[in-house]
């Protein structure tokens, strides 16, 4: 099910999971954001999103897979902006919150963990 309904979640907005190619569709799944929610509130700080949805035109989707079949072209993933000792703690706590996909990025700028609810877990680093 789409989030239609943002104001459920108390920490976040639907501005900040909009497509960044131009297009500013959202099209979050409920499951993945009520995780997402829970999780926020365990952690006590603020998520910064750096990607959420991404459509089929959003450049990341277009270059590294088939168009739609990633995750976040599917709504159940996010990229949160985080580094240091808080990745560590959030890392840890998304485990324990069984998200299924984890990617951390942890060199240079930019730096995030990928969280998502994937089907099939899996782990990994860029």
């Amino acid at each position: 099910m789409i989030v239609e309904d943002w104001g459920q979640y108390k920490h976040f907005s639907r501005g900040e999971f909009a497509c960044k190619c131009g297009c500013g569709k959202t099209s979050m799944q409920a499951e993945f954001m009520n995780r997402l929610q829970s999780l926020r509130m365990i952690w006590g700080k603020p998520m910064i999103i750096t990607s959420g949805y991404r459509c089929a035109n959003h450049p990341s989707e277009r270059v590294k897979q088939l168009p739609g079949t990633g995750t976040h072209s599917q709504g159940i993933a996010a990229d949160i902006g985080v580094s240091g000792a808080d990745a560590i703690s959030l890392l840890r706590l998304a485990l324990d919150a069984n998200f299924t996909g984890i990617g951390v990025a942890q060199k240079g700028n930019g730096r995030f963990l990928h969280l998502d609810i994937r089907e099939h877990p899996a782990i990994w680093s860029y």
